[in-house]
């Protein structure tokens, strides 16, 4: 039997008429959101979610979707049906930069004015249909009680003090929070939550510029919270203050030496102390300096000799205290 070559026998079979089975048709149905986070901030509800990019069969959507986003009262009963019929839909084109409808893909940004619900319990869903009309859904639910706008904080200033950097500022509430920015000022960290409208920073560096900024907020249940609008942004590059006078100086005799110790400074910023000497109503010279520890040795007193004594604290950018209060001492 003569075999045939492969090429022919490939065309030869091709020429058969055999059919591979038919491939489904694609449903086109976007994907569901399960991102979508809501809050009240200032007079407004802000909305956000990512717009699918792909359909539940994991195929990139090709035309652009509709997006369809309502806030409203749930019913006491839950019903999603009852709720999507009296909840307000929210025009797409309202979370889009460019007030164009929303592509596969982007994220969006809703401010919703939220006077209308004031004092009221609110849900907020999304869902996204193809080009068909068909969607798998609503997303995730969002659960929001809407109060009164909160006062934004106004007035805000800061002050190196020993303690750090501390800022005030004006506005009615229980909680406050402080954020802060550092650098090229794009990221901003929480660095303190307070009840009263004062917040003092001990974490500063001296001569690095901070951009600080407040907000009210009040805590609700389920972790949620109502914020206010940030204030104005505050700026600052910290620069160092002399430090205070050191307190309670006492001078003990010893066989061969004074010794001196005082109340340690509480700035941060103190590195050390200058000791100062001279004879009871004399001019104070100064005899040595010290580190951050509060005590000084004066082997260089004599016997049979009164000494007046005061010390100074100094401060990392050099700068000096004034002199503390005056002990006198008789070495004997």
């Amino acid at each position: 039997m003569r075999l045939l070559p492969l090429a022919l026998a490939a065309t030869l079979l091709a020429g058969c008429g055999y059919v591979a089975s038919p491939l489904t048709p694609l449903v086109n149905i976007p994907a569901r959101i399960t991102d979508l986070a809501a809050i009240q901030r200032g007079g407004d509800i802000i909305v956000q979610f990512t717009v699918p990019r792909l359909t539940t069969e994991g195929v990139e959507i090709q035309a652009t979707p509709k997006v369809d986003l309502r806030i409203g009262p749930g019913p006491t009963t839950w019903n999603q049906d009852q709720w999507a019929a009296l909840a307000k839909r929210i025009p797409e084109t309202d979370g889009s930069p460019s007030g164009q409808p929303l592509a596969p893909g982007a994220f969006a940004h809703y401010e919703v004015p939220a006077a209308e619900w004031a004092g009221k319990d609110v849900v907020a869903a999304v869902m996204v249909l193809g080009a068909n009309g068909k969607t798998v859904g609503w997303s995730n639910l969002v659960n929001l009680s809407v109060i009164a706008p909160l006062d934004r904080p106004s007035n805000l200033k800061g002050q190196v003090t020993p303690g750090g950097l501390r800022l005030t500022w004006q506005a009615r509430g229980e909680h406050f929070r402080v954020l802060r920015a550092g650098g090229t000022f794009e990221h901003y960290d929480v660095v303190g939550t307070v009840t009263q409208p004062e917040y003092t920073d001990p974490s500063i560096q001296f001569g690095t510029a901070y951009r600080y900024m407040v907000q009210t907020f009040v805590p609700q249940s389920a972790n949620r919270e109502a914020q206010s609008e940030l204030s104005e942004a505050y700026n600052i590059t910290p620069e160092p203050i002399a430090p205070g006078a050191p307190k309670d100086l006492r001078a003990v005799p010893a066989p061969n030496s004074i010794e001196l110790s005082w109340e340690g400074n509480p700035e941060p910023n103190v590195t050390g102390y200058r000791v100062y000497r001279g004879a009871p109503g004399g001019a104070l010279q100064k005899i040595g300096e010290t580190g951050p520890v509060p005590s000084y040795s004066d082997q260089t007193a004599r016997h049979g000799q009164n000494y007046r004594y005061a010390v100074t604290a100094v401060a990392s950018g050099k700068q000096e205290s004034p002199q503390s209060a005056t002990v006198d001492i008789g070495y004997p």
